[in-house]
């Protein structure tokens, strides 16, 4: 690799994504671990626009002071600066350059960028969603990242329109099946600090038959993502089962916790089931 021009440039561009999804995700970092290394930078990239945006909402540019506002406007500037960034090939943004290396090598535009904005702008304003809103908001917010996500897994791929089908669906409802269960762990952060209620019916109280409800809808979604996972390339198949191990883990964790509890803590996987999840994923990915 050249020490000079857009070679250092890209390579600093891609550290630059690689720290923050380290230091921002637990379990999705060590299961991007597991990716073959063709692959687990480009998901580090995806993974870190994603984060960026996310924080820029209501993370810290609202602990720094930045009123909802402002925040709209830089929201409206990351995204079209993605968008410019995806034409040219170039950002002065390192996380969003990074991005759209992945972005022009995978065809990943902004057909699935503009959803995810879409939603982001949803978390600026304290709000409620009927059945509709929070499908248009899961499939921006999280779906789309699955799909993000396949078309890195699928590069190369020759697929029938019954296997493309399947990935599709798998990781969409995959997608959904994460956002959901973090909706259900951070239900008393978003519903008390941010006045926010994502499940319809729970704007004021989340009871154990609506948890009920959303743990059943979460497992209807990891039964489709199920399907699909034998499909993927044995380089990424490992991976994908293990963050979906994870969240099934967690579902389950959730699922027997009462709300009472629920409200006051946030469930965890503990760390000896997670190196057992990590270690039945790399043995996957070692016997391939």
């Amino acid at each position: 690799m050249n020490t000079t021009g857009i070679d250092l440039y890209n390579a600093t561009a891609e550290a630059s994504a690689s720290v923050v999804i380290h230091r921002y995700s637990t379990s999705f970092g060590w299961a991007s671990r597991l990716l073959d290394a063709s692959k687990r930078h480009h998901i580090a990239r995806i993974y870190a626009l994603v984060r960026i945006a996310d924080e820029l909402v209501d993370g810290p540019a609202e602990s720094a002071g930045v009123d909802r506002e402002t925040r709209g406007v830089l929201l409206d500037d990351l995204e079209a600066e993605t968008e410019r960034a995806l034409r040219l090939g170039f950002s002065t943004n390192l996380v969003v350059h990074a991005f759209a290396l992945t972005g022009r090598e995978h065809e990943i535009g902004m057909e699935l960028c503009r959803p995810f904005f879409a939603s982001m702008r949803r978390d600026l304003d304290a709000t409620s969603f009927n059945a509709v809103e929070l499908e248009d908001y899961i499939f921006g917010s999280a779906e789309v990242v699955g799909l993000m996500c396949l078309a890195v897994f699928e590069s190369g791929s020759i697929r029938d329109e019954s296997e493309r089908g399947r990935l599709t669906d798998g990781a969409r409802h995959l997608g959904a099946a994460f956002q959901k269960v973090n909706f259900l762990r951070d239900f008393a952060d978003d519903h008390e600090a941010l006045g926010r209620a994502y499940f319809p019916g729970t704007e004021k109280i989340l009871t154990e038959g609506s948890k009920a409800d959303i743990v059943a809808s979460i497992r209807e979604d990891l039964r489709i993502a199920d399907m699909s996972i034998p499909l993927l390339a044995p380089g990424c198949r490992g991976s994908v089962w293990a963050a979906r191990a994870m969240f099934g883990e967690l579902t389950d964790r959730i699922e027997t916790t009462p709300v009472a509890v629920l409200m006051q803590t946030r469930v965890r996987v503990p760390n000896p089931v997670k190196a057992r999840i990590f270690a039945r994923a790399l043995a996957m990915k070692v016997t391939r």
